[in-house]
């Protein structure tokens, strides 16, 4: 289930990305939608969902125990 927030002031602003199209084209066939844009957006919503995981992953790391795949570069 997705939950998508929305807020009356939300800034929408041009942005100009150099993006790997076919990564684009796959998840935009994936997601179902007609927009590129579309994609960006429900691709983000996506990684903002998984919010709580995250947090919640970096809150035991410290503890011990697991390894970050994920690690910054």
């Amino acid at each position: 289930m997705f939950i998508l927030r929305c807020s009356v002031n939300m800034a929408i602003r041009h942005k100009h990305l150099k993006l790997d199209q076919a990564k684009l084209d796959r998840a935009r066939r994936l997601l179902q939608l007609a927009t590129e844009q579309e994609t960006v957006e429900r691709a983000l919503d996506l990684v903002l969902s998984e919010e709580p995981i995250l947090r919640a992953h970096r809150g035991v790391r410290a503890v011990g125990g697991f390894v970050d795949v994920f690690g910054r570069r």
